[in-house]
C-alpha cells in the first residue's frame, strides 16, 4: 500500500501537536490542596475526621507561625483525630514529602499493643488496594465497616510515626486492624523543638509492609495528618507544615 503525501498544510498543524506531547510534563502542579492558609483553621478540602461514632474528645488541629514555618499545630488531650484530604484516584504518586516537630512527646506509647496505640504526630497515606487481594476475613470486616461510615474507609494504609520507644525504621501492623501499617521514622527526644524534613518513596513503603498481599502499587486516594492520645490518656504536642505528594 503507498502512503499518500502529507501536505505542508497538514504538517503545520501535526508537527506542534507532537511536539507538545513529546515535552509536556507528566505531572503539571500540586496533588495535594495545602496544608495551611491565611486562617487560623485548616482550609478545605482538608477536614477533621474520628472514629465512627466518636464520643472521646477530639485532637484539636490550627494554623500557626512557629520559626518562620506556616504549620499546622496539634495538640492531643485523651483524645483522637486526623485531618483528611481525600484525593480522586492518583497513579503513580511516588514521593509523600513534610516537615514534623515535637514540642511534647507521649511517654506510655506502645504500638504494637491496643493499650498502647497512640502517637504524637503521624502522616498517613491512603491506597485503594483491591478487595480481592486482601485477605478473606479482613476483607468482610472492611466492608462491614464501609458500609456503617459516612467517610470513605481506605482499603490500606501506611501512617509514618515519630514514636518516643520504638527504635527509627520498625515496622509493624496497628494492633486493631492489619488494614494500617507504621513505619517508624523518628524516635526518642534526642530532635524534639526542631523542624525535621521527611521524604519518602510510598510506592517502595508499600511493597515492604504490604507486598506479601499485593504485588502492585494501588493508586492513592487520600493523605491524613493527626495524633491520638485516648488509649494512653496522655498529651502531646506536634507540628506539620508543607505536606506535599509527589510523583
Amino acid at each position: 500500500m503507498r502512503l499518500l503525501p502529507v501536505s505542508e498544510d497538514l504538517r503545520f498543524v501535526v508537527a506542534p501537536l507532537l511536539a507538545a506531547f513529546a515535552v509536556a510534563p507528566a505531572w503539571a502542579g500540586p496533588l495535594l490542596e495545602s496544608l495551611v492558609g491565611s486562617g487560623s483553621t485548616p482550609p478545605a478540602p482538608w477536614h477533621v475526621v474520628g472514629l465512627p461514632g466518636q464520643t472521646k474528645p477530639f485532637t484539636q488541629f490550627s494554623v500557626v507561625d512557629l520559626d518562620g514555618e506556616r504549620a499546622v499545630r496539634i495538640e492531643a488531650d485523651h483524645s483522637y483525630g486526623d485531618l483528611v484530604q481525600r484525593l480522586q484516584p492518583v497513579s503513580p504518586a511516588s514521593w509523600l514529602a513534610w516537615q514534623w516537630r515535637v514540642e511534647r512527646p507521649l511517654e506510655r506509647t506502645d504500638l504494637s499493643k491496643k493499650s498502647g496505640d497512640d502517637s504524637e504526630v503521624k502522616v498517613c497515606v491512603f491506597f485503594d488496594e483491591p478487595l480481592g487481594r486482601i485477605p478473606f476475613v479482613e476483607r468482610q470486616l472492611l466492608r462491614v465497616l464501609r458500609a456503617r461510615s459516612s467517610e470513605p474507609i481506605p482499603a490500606a494504609t501506611i501512617c509514618y510515626v515519630w514514636d518516643s520507644h520504638l527504635p527509627v525504621d520498625t515496622a509493624l501492623d496497628n494492633p486493631f486492624t492489619r488494614r494500617m501499617r507504621y513505619v517508624v521514622l523518628e524516635s526518642g527526644t534526642a530532635r524534639l523543638d526542631q523542624w525535621v524534613g521527611e521524604r519518602r518513596d510510598i510506592d517502595a513503603d508499600f511493597r515492604r509492609v504490604f507486598g506479601a498481599e499485593c504485588a502492585t502499587v494501588p493508586p492513592v486516594t487520600g493523605v491524613s495528618v493527626g495524633a491520638d492520645a485516648d488509649s494512653t490518656r496522655g498529651h502531646s504536642l506536634a507540628y506539620v507544615s508543607n505536606v506535599a505528594l509527589e510523583p
